[in-house]
């Protein structure tokens, strides 16, 4: 989630049980030691903050394990040699993947947990959709604990994650739609009421920024605007016009327009139809997880007559 994360979000999710995580891709290094410093004023719990392997700021990256962060997070490519570094700084290290052989590669690099990310995510990703991934990379790197990510937004999807062996679930859109996110209201407003269908993949978006196609190849998937329906139709005017496109993007993020633009979404959308707080989000999603599980043992399939 990057930029579009805060100490109040991280700390809201870390008070209420989860862990909360701070997006460090794109965030000043000035920001980023500002934001750590408030996340550990607002709880004592832990907490991560998140990178990409394709594009992360050296000093930013050094300050997380300076700063003894508990959790680093990296996506978008091959962990390689930053796992030790983790390690070393006395942290622990999850990596997200998106196929079975990402997987066994961050398991051959010894990260602590895998985020197994579905294609129904919102953000970079790539094709294999939740349900088939999760158990293909479970058996791939057992006994190594692995996350649950894309296309979950509440309990029942939590709980779905746990029967197909995760040990929990990594949400980014329904935390978007929090009070604490800090996007405008209007993608907040435009994530409750826009359905599952409403999201696209953005192809073009690699044409400007290179961190998606390096590493594992991943292209994002956003809530569809006129911006992107215009220039999904001519790529060529996008690799002429890079700068001036990137500009308009960053404008967009500066007032607080990304819904005009990029809006980063996962399928989620289509399940998600209010703005909470975002410990209740955490507390509502446990106790939805609770009930669907204890309800799975009384969903019972009768066998045919013979």
């Amino acid at each position: 989630m990057g930029i579009f994360t805060s100490a109040e979000l991280v700390a809201a999710v870390s008070n209420a049980g989860g862990i909360g995580i701070l997006g460090g891709a794109s965030r000043p290094l000035d920001n980023l030691v500002e934001e750590v410093k408030k996340v550990r004023q607002l709880t004592n719990r832990p907490f991560g903050v998140n990178f990409l392997v394709t594009n992360y700021l050296e000093e930013a990256f050094q300050h997380a394990l300076d700063a003894k962060v508990p959790l680093v997070s990296t996506a978008l490519g091959d962990p390689g040699g930053l796992v030790r570094r983790v390690h070393d700084a006395g942290a622990l290290y999850m990596h997200q993947v998106h196929t079975r052989t990402q997987a066994r590669q961050a398991k051959e690099r010894g990260v602590d947990l895998i985020v197994a990310q579905g294609s129904e995510a919102g953000g970079y990703g790539q094709w294999v959709s939740t349900l088939p991934l999760i158990p293909q990379v479970v058996d791939a790197v057992r006994p190594v604990p692995v996350l649950a990510a894309g296309g979950i937004a509440d309990g029942r999807g939590v709980a779905a994650a746990l029967v197909l062996g995760a040990e929990g679930a990594v949400m980014g859109t329904r935390f978007l739609a929090s009070t604490e996110a800090p996007i405008g209201d209007e993608w907040k407003k435009v994530i409750i009421s826009s359905e599952s269908e409403s999201t696209t993949k953005v192809e073009f978006i690699n044409d400007l920024l290179d961190q998606g196609k390096l590493g594992y190849g991943t292209v994002p998937r956003a809530l569809g605007t006129d911006f992107i329906q215009k220039h999904a139709s001519d790529r060529e005017y996008v690799r002429k016009n890079r700068e001036l496109i990137l500009g308009e993007m960053m404008q967009g993020v500066m007032k607080r327009q990304s819904h005009l633009y990029i809006p980063f979404t996962g399928q989620t959308t289509g399940l998600i139809r209010d703005i909470l707080p975002a410990g209740e989000i955490v507390r509502r999603v446990v106790a939805e997880a609770r009930s669907a599980l204890d309800r799975a043992p009384r969903v019972g399939v009768k066998a045919p007559a013979a």
